[in-house]
């Protein structure tokens, strides 16, 4: 049995979801994420019903803000969509809680944000900058629970040792932008990456960013 999430502000009777006992294959599995067909049994319907859903890993998303105000993006390829586009520095999340990457066995969420911005924008939080965890969201949630978790990194500045990009990454740039690009950027449709836009929206909602027309 699970249950959904409720809200910090609102918050009704939980509602349950129960897993039939038909069945729940998996047709498919790797390192990143699992493919299953669930039976479930939901609060809206009398019957089970079917639904195939995919489980992948949460994910970090970071954006980065330098000391005069402007924020961090890179420009990846992304093979799925055959387009690189302009993003935040993001990254699964392998080793918190358990998690299979040997390589970093104890990382924090937090540590796991500093090494992704370090990886794959090359910055780090100054000596007297924070990390500010702002909530998460589901990526889409009609199919997959994947959820991305939010972080406002400020001041960053250039990594005097950038760490090694993981070989199966391409990012093709890295720049900072004033908050008037990003703006423009997100209005003409040049930024359109989902964890761009969430964070962008929670940032200005909680009025550490300012992305309205003056």
């Amino acid at each position: 049995m699970f249950a959904a999430e409720d809200s910090g502000h609102y918050s009704p009777q939980r509602e349950t979801y129960r897993l039939g006992n038909c069945f729940q294959r998996t047709p498919f599995a790797n390192a990143h994420l699992e493919v299953v067909t669930d039976h479930v049994q939901t609060p809206s319907r009398s019957q089970p019903r079917t639904w195939t859903i995919v489980h992948r890993k949460a994910a970090v998303i970071i954006a980065p803000m330098t000391r005069d105000g402007k924020i961090v993006l890179i420009r990846q390829e992304r093979i799925p969509i055959r387009q690189s586009i302009w993003e935040m520095p993001s990254g699964q999340i392998d080793s918190v809680a358990g998690g299979a990457d040997l390589r970093y066995p104890s990382e924090t969420m937090e540590q796991v944000a500093l090494r992704e911005l370090s990886e794959e924008a090359g910055y780090e939080l100054a000596k007297d900058g924070e990390l500010i965890a702002l909530g998460h969201y589901f990526s889409s949630p009609g199919f997959t629970d994947e959820r991305g978790y939010f972080f406002l990194a400020r001041p960053v500045q250039r990594c005097k040792e950038p760490r090694a990009r993981d070989e199966a990454e391409s990012i093709l740039d890295c720049r900072e932008f004033t908050v008037e690009q990003i703006r423009r950027m997100i209005a003409e449709n040049e930024i359109r990456d989902a964890n761009t836009l969430g964070i962008c929206a929670t940032l200005s909602a909680r009025g550490l960013l300012s992305l309205a027309l003056h």
